[in-house]
């Protein structure tokens, strides 16, 4: 059930050279040039991405020890709370962003 670990350890090395850098710089004060507009919601965008990046290890690591299938399942089911923490967290930093800018204050 577990499958390769090689491919574990891939994803697992990709989703944090993707993933993790934005995020952490946006919370250490960092906003991105593209996102200059919309800053609002930036500490809880980042705290949605870091949601979606936790997903990796979540999911990778049990697989990767070789863990139960039922331990498998639990971290794969609290893998999908994490995602549906991150919708929310998206939405709200869109919120923020909307009366941010109907405030006049970008």
């Amino acid at each position: 059930m577990n499958g390769n670990p090689l491919y574990h350890w891939t994803t697992l090395a990709v989703s944090t050279a993707l993933l993790l850098p934005i995020p952490v710089a946006v919370l250490a004060g960092w906003t991105p040039p593209w996102m200059r507009e919309r800053r609002a919601g930036m500490r809880l965008r980042a705290y949605g991405v870091l949601c979606f990046y936790a997903l990796a290890p979540l999911n990778g690591l049990p697989r990767i020890a070789d863990a139960s299938a039922g331990t498998v399942m639990a971290c794969t089911a609290a893998g999908l709370g994490l995602i549906a923490a991150a919708a929310v967290l998206f939405l709200l930093a869109e919120r923020k962003d909307a009366n941010a800018r109907s405030a006049g204050h970008v």
